[in-house]
């Protein structure tokens, strides 16, 4: 117990520190955008500056300088629009398509507004001009980087919730399977001396129908004992006849069953032989038939035929009770699904496990109708 705590406790240790290592690269890629967001808009007023240095030098009619020109001149990502005070539009490093710009232009300047603030080009205290910017094509993808890296701790965390699941499902798991053998092991003790009083009773004046029952009965609890016993074992599967083995398991439930129960049995008079699990196999039709006899509540006709094809054998499972809706047909095979007031909603879901995990079968709803009844099926494999 000590071991697992230390292991569960290494496994959330290790889950926290990768989600604090994503959250650390989102908020650093968060900072990273910002300050080139900001970068690019210091380059923008750089841009403006050299405008009016340029302009100022135009008006007094000197050399141009280098520096101003070099400025410019040397943004060649940022798209840009220069609106003039006569409402003119000019652009760099867009490109343009279509035959009026101008209105293209003034469109995509509204745009950019929204995006970023324009900057106003001011000499002697008039707009000579009015600079509107977009993003960089390298800033429109970082934009998506965090979206990005969200998603990846969205993925994450989903991970770590399965994980969660996983290992409470394996912990239950592990309980259960205790639990089971524990119970087996509390029914041996009574069993055995059930046994010891079963012999001391052929010594006393009873009818020996009556002796033979009771034997019956103790060699269903020492079958019930097993199953629990070997609950998170892989069970061994032997050639067997299906039909010997169907006609083993409904002939003891027929007999402690109620007289209003009426059973139809239809099986072939060839063998037919599978790998099975003969106890787990009886375990499965010990259940589909209580799940029919409490459909039908005590009263009615039960039907089980086998028939097969050339490569599988089918055991139909058929009762007269009240019947499924087509959205149950799935439902009623998942654990803990019921529609008693008591009950655990085990059964079906054992049989669905016994049948396709371990004999490599199928088990499905095969036809139902809301009052007239439910036939399950059972398909195997044959050999």
């Amino acid at each position: 117990m000590k071991i697992n705590n230390n292991r569960l406790l290494l496994n959330w240790i290790l889950i926290s520190v990768s989600f604090l290592m994503v959250s650390i690269i989102l908020w650093n890629t968060y900072r990273f955008f910002q300050k080139f967001k900001e970068e690019e808009r210091v380059k923008m007023e750089n841009f403006s500056a050299a405008q009016i240095e340029l302009s100022k030098t135009l008006d007094l009619g000197g050399n141009i300088s280098d520096l101003p020109l070099k400025v410019i001149q040397s943004n060649t990502t940022t798209p840009m629009i220069i609106e003039d005070s006569q409402g003119n539009f000019q652009s760099k490093n867009i490109t343009l398509k279509g035959e009026n710009n101008q209105l293209y232009l003034k469109q995509l300047s509204e745009a950019y507004a929204k995006e970023n603030t324009p900057l106003q080009v001011i000499y002697q205290g008039k707009v000579l001009s009015t600079l509107y910017y977009g993003n960089s094509v390298l800033l429109n993808k970082l934009k998506f980087y965090p979206m990005a890296l969200l998603l990846i701790i969205l993925l994450f965390l989903g991970l770590i919730y399965f994980f969660y699941e996983s290992s409470r499902t394996a912990s239950q798991n592990k309980l259960w399977t205790a639990m089971a053998k524990e119970t087996a092991h509390q029914i041996g003790t009574p069993l055995s001396s059930l046994i010891g009083w079963t012999e001391l009773l052929k010594n006393e004046n009873i009818k020996a129908r009556y002796i033979e029952e009771i034997n019956n009965d103790i060699k269903r609890l020492k079958t019930i004992t097993d199953r629990f016993s070997k609950i998170g074992s892989v069970p061994q599967l032997l050639p067997t006849d299906i039909i010997k083995a169907t006609k083993t398991a409904t002939d003891y439930l027929r007999s402690r069953s109620s007289a209003l129960i009426k059973f139809e049995i239809e099986l072939p008079k060839t063998p037919c032989r599978v790998s099975l699990n003969e106890e787990l196999y009886n375990w499965t039709i010990e259940n589909l038939v209580k799940n029919g006899i409490d459909a039908m509540k005590g009263k009615g006709l039960l039907k089980i035929v086998v028939h097969s094809n050339e490569q599988y054998v089918f055991i139909d499972i058929s009762d007269s009770g009240k019947g499924l809706s087509k959205a149950q047909f799935k439902s009623i095979f998942e654990t803990g699904y019921t529609t008693k007031k008591r009950g655990w909603g085990l059964g079906l879901s054992l049989a669905k496990r016994i049948v396709e995990q371990y004999h490599k079968g199928k088990i499905k709803v095969l036809s139902s109708e809301i009052g007239k009844g439910t036939t399950i099926q059972i398909s195997l494999k044959k050999l």
